[in-house]
């Protein structure tokens, strides 16, 4: 009597293997772990429901961190705040002030323009700013601002980059010449130079921003989508789809496109730690966010001053946000290299 066969395992596909790849690697999961949770953060700042009083004075200013031992100098009521001495206080007479008709004016009219009291508070786990704003709040507010520029601005930068790329790579003679004659002429000019020249023509603002960091950081997904799509143009499976009709838009955001999208998840994790930094040098010089916006940058940008003070907390905190990311992102850049390398078995 004849056994049957055990039925054959069902093929798994590249992201599927990568995906058991990346959880095997303790460090590269880890890391996704950390980038997932400061882009939690960035999603519940960016919809309000996280930080969204940064703006407020809710403090002293330059209160130092509650893990920080200060000490509080007390101004007694009787002490003259000129020279220090202590004496009874000479009040003018109503007859003898000379503004005393404005101030009663202002007495009767300051019901109509009182403002809300807000307490203050001294227990702020990171401290406050010269304003008294909490440093927690606006480093996480600049999180998300960081963040969601480096996301964008990848993203825009990825598709500028894929849609060049692609027909250089597909139809090569003409086209291909036009547009590395293009992308030499943005790569004949430094980084910085170009970003400074966008930047200072453009102005500032958060779109604005994600448009110059995505205008001027196409090129590496150019020349990286090209060459493969020249590699990819001649295979047997894109000569079949030409043999069964498909149109050449078909054949490369179909066929093509797909076999190469693992490259792209990786050239946008790069991307993201690159423009996450020219944010911050963008914004520290003046030229990156609104100044009703809060970044990682503008927030370096406040910390000269501050040092010369004594106040480093809020330095601290940004470099400890920004360094942890940045490494985060790293690492898992390379872990999604090596998970989705289908050379690696």
């Amino acid at each position: 009597m004849q056994q049957n066969s055990p039925a054959a395992a069902p093929p798994r596909s590249l992201w599927s293997l990568g995906w058991q790849r990346l959880k095997r690697d303790r460090v590269g999961y880890v890391s996704l772990w950390i980038v997932g949770v400061f882009a939690l953060v960035a999603a519940l700042v960016w919809t309000g429901l996280l930080a969204g009083n940064w703006n407020a004075e809710i403090s002293e200013p330059n209160t130092s961190p509650l893990w920080v031992a200060h000490e509080k100098v007390a101004v007694t009521s009787g002490e003259n705040e000129l020279d220090g001495s202590t004496g009874p206080i000479i009040r003018l007479a109503a007859a003898e002030d000379p503004i005393n008709q404005e101030m009663e004016a202002a007495r009767k009219n300051a019901a109509r323009y009182k403002t809300r009291e807000i307490e203050k508070t001294d227990s702020l786990i990171l401290g406050s700013d010269q304003r008294g704003r909490s440093v927690m709040q606006k480093v996480l507010q600049g999180t998300a601002t960081s963040m969601l520029v480096g996301i964008f601005g990848a993203l825009l930068s990825v598709l500028l980059g894929t849609l060049l790329g692609a027909f250089a790579g597909y139809f090569g003679r003409r086209t291909d010449d036009f547009l590395m004659w293009f992308y030499s002429v943005f790569t004949s000019v430094p980084d910085m130079l170009l970003l400074l020249a966008f930047a200072a023509v453009s102005g500032r603002g958060f779109t604005t921003l994600v448009l110059v960091l995505s205008f001027t950081s196409w090129t590496a997904t150019f020349r990286l989508v090209r060459a493969e799509f020249m590699k990819q143009r001649s295979r047997e499976y894109v000569q079949a789809a030409d043999a069964i009709g498909a149109s050449h838009l078909r054949r490369m955001f179909v066929h093509i496109l797909p076999n190469i999208s693992h490259l792209l998840l990786v050239q946008f994790s790069l991307l993201l730690v690159g423009l996450i930094k020219y944010e911050v040098i963008l914004s520290f010089l003046g030229f990156g966010v609104g100044v009703k916006q809060v970044s990682w940058g503008s927030i370096l940008g406040e910390v000269p001053n501050e040092l010369l003070q004594g106040y480093w907390w809020q330095l601290l905190a940004v470099v400890l946000f920004m360094s942890t990311l940045v490494t985060a992102v790293s690492l898992l850049t390379d872990a999604l290299r090596d998970a989705l390398d289908p050379k690696v078995k």
